[in-house]
């Protein structure tokens, strides 16, 4: 009788042995079903894990205009600033009067006189007081600092943007052309050298017939055409 009872503890310790080693086994699998356990790294060549949900993403960077050669920030000018993680703080500007643009948290800002580079370095320096590693961006959304006139016997006198290099007989034919009893011989170019004005003259007959061609000069912001 003693010998029957060592046999059935023997059994019984190799069933207990054998359901710890099937739960074992359904455990890894199940793990295996449901992904990687953490820490784990995936094998080679596995998908990557997608990112998770709510991640923040670049910014949306808005359309602008392509600056001339030479560009540098007026009043008037509209401007977008994009902060890369901070978009509280992106902000649509017009360059005021005084050269100064508003930033949130930071406040004004001078703008006039800078190309877009070299304001968002000033948009930058200011913001990294206040925010880790600011990544910005500056994007010309309008030039309207940029503008010459013409006045006098022309079809449509005003002011007119000067977007790109433009020249006298452009800024004529934009403005409609000369009017019937024009002086097309006196034209004059007003324009500010070193804080002074100055006239140039213009003989738009000679131009239209290929003579002196040196005189049809690219216009300059703030010059004013004067046909009498």
């Amino acid at each position: 009788m003693v010998q029957m009872k060592r046999l059935n503890t023997r059994e019984l310790s190799f069933a207990m042995l054998g359901t710890i080693l099937v739960l074992a086994t359904l455990g890894t699998g199940s793990a295996l079903a449901q992904g990687a356990a953490p820490g784990v790294p995936a094998p080679a060549g596995a998908p990557a894990a997608p990112a998770p949900a709510g991640a923040p993403g670049p910014p949306a960077i808005p359309a602008g205009v392509v600056p001339p050669p030479g560009y540098v920030i007026g009043p008037e000018d509209a401007l977008s600033v994009v902060f890369w993680r901070e978009k509280d703080m992106s902000t649509e500007a017009a360059v005021r009067p005084d050269g100064m643009i508003t930033v949130p948290l930071l406040n004004d800002i001078h703008a006039a006189g800078l190309t877009p580079d070299q304001l968002r370095e000033r948009i930058q320096t200011a913001a990294a007081k206040f925010v880790e590693d600011p990544t910005v961006t500056v994007v010309v959304k309008a030039i309207n600092s940029r503008k010459v006139f013409i006045t006098g016997l022309v079809s449509k006198p005003g002011q007119y943007p000067l977007a790109g290099p433009t020249s006298v007989m452009q800024l004529i034919a934009m403005a409609g052309g000369l009017q019937e009893y024009a002086n097309s011989k006196k034209i004059l170019i007003m324009r500010t050298e070193g804080g002074e004005q100055v006239a140039k003259p213009f003989n738009y007959q000679d131009v239209l017939n290929r003579k002196n061609l040196k005189q049809n000069i690219d216009l300059l912001p703030g010059d004013t055409v004067i046909i009498p």
